[in-house]
């Protein structure tokens, strides 16, 4: 079996989170969920992010300090071998992240430390074995990385797979020399449009549970390399570093256009998209990205001073959000301005409050009812005798 714990306490875990996530939208009481954690056995982890990263710098303390008190024993034994010794403490690593899972510890913070510390003394070890052949150390990582994610389940892990893998690609292209290096843009590109599907057809077909966190971490990460790759500045500065040029103010990068093009359609068709499938983290990628295409283009091109174009794109934002806000405030399906239950206070109704007490907006008027109170009629208590 793939995966090193027990899948009961797996499914146990999403289920806490599930009624978690319950409790908070008051879908269900304290007490229910006082019974559901009460009646469920789940593994060793801890939610706090404070706690996760205390237990994370322990564990670093104590894995640097075994593979220290193993160096001073031995250094002299292997000699010029040394690169041995790396293996050896990588070893460590790996051994120590195993007997933790194996003791039902899973994200508690420990065994993030032994899983991740154990993944960067392996690409110590291969950068020295191979005099740090980037591609090599890379394409080893991604493989490590993708068979300790599949067993322990990690976020972080799958995450460093990730970049190991689009490192992977991109020493690939460096080995082509120039010609790579001018492609490296579009292949980057081509590459994140592939994992996304690939990800995007996997959590269509996929049965548990366990894996769907981390599919959307492939997901959203393979979005964010795209709008990058295509990014105009990020593309502009990596050319002059990549290709050892220095780009003047009345030149350009080859295909300056495509670039300047794909630095606003793609945030705008993220942002677009997100809408009409109703996707937040993509809507988020799409907001966060279109700021920082504005942020590339006025890096070179700045129209406008600071202040004046501070002024202006707050005025349209604000303009924005007040007429989107009066559209679909009263939906309650699709694209609405409702409270979502899920989340933590109610902002959306805090910023219409506040947006209705700079414009001195009223509130809207109350139906009648048609129920008339009073005088001993139908539907009022009163002093007269009439029902």
């Amino acid at each position: 079996m793939m995966i090193q714990y027990d899948k009961t306490e797996l499914e146990n875990i999403f289920l806490v989170e599930e009624a978690h996530s319950l409790k908070n939208a008051g879908f269900i009481t304290k007490e229910q969920y006082s019974l559901i954690l009460k009646d469920l056995s789940i593994l060793k982890n801890h939610k706090n992010i404070l706690i996760r990263i205390g237990f994370f710098l322990l564990g670093s303390f104590l894995y640097s300090s075994i593979c220290g008190f193993l160096t001073g024993i031995t250094i002299s034994a292997f000699g010029d071998n040394y690169r041995i010794l790396l293996y050896i403490c990588a070893l460590i690593g790996f051994a120590g992240a195993e007997l933790l899972t194996r003791q039902n510890y899973f994200g508690y913070g420990l065994d993030d430390a032994f899983l991740i510390g154990s993944q960067l003394t392996l690409a110590v070890a291969i950068g020295f074995s191979t005099n740090g052949n980037g591609f090599v150390i890379a394409s080893i990582l991604s493989v490590t990385l993708l068979v300790s994610y599949l067993r322990y389940l990690h976020l972080s892990i799958l995450l460093l797979f990730c970049v190991a893998i689009t490192g992977s690609v991109t020493f690939a292209l460096f080995e082509l020399g120039t010609l790579g290096k001018t492609l490296l843009p579009f292949t980057l590109m081509a590459f994140a449009l592939g994992l996304y599907l690939s990800s995007k057809r996997i959590i269509e077909q996929l049965k548990e549970p366990f894996y769907y966190k981390g599919l959307m971490l492939v997901n959203s990460f393979s979005l964010v390399l795209f709008y990058l790759s295509g990014n105009y500045m990020v593309v502009r500065e990596l050319s002059e570093v990549l290709l050892s040029t220095l780009i003047g103010p009345k030149n350009d990068i080859p295909f300056a256009f495509i670039f300047y093009a794909l630095t606003f359609i793609v945030p705008i068709s993220y942002i677009v998209y997100s809408l009409l499938q109703k996707d937040r983290i993509l809507l988020w990628i799409g907001l966060l990205g279109l700021g920082f295409s504005i942020y590339s283009i006025r890096f070179y091109y700045a129209i406008l001073p600071i202040e004046s174009a501070l002024t202006l794109g707050g005025g349209v934002l604000f303009a924005f959000t007040y007429f989107s806000i009066k559209k679909i405030k009263s939906k309650e399906t699709g694209i609405t301005f409702q409270p979502d239950r899920f989340t933590k206070g109610n902002t959306l109704a805090t910023a219409e409050i506040l947006i209705a007490s700079q414009l001195g907006l009223k509130p809207e008027n109350n139906i009648e009812s048609p129920i008339e109170f009073g005088g001993g009629d139908f539907s009022g208590g009163g002093s007269s005798g009439t029902f």
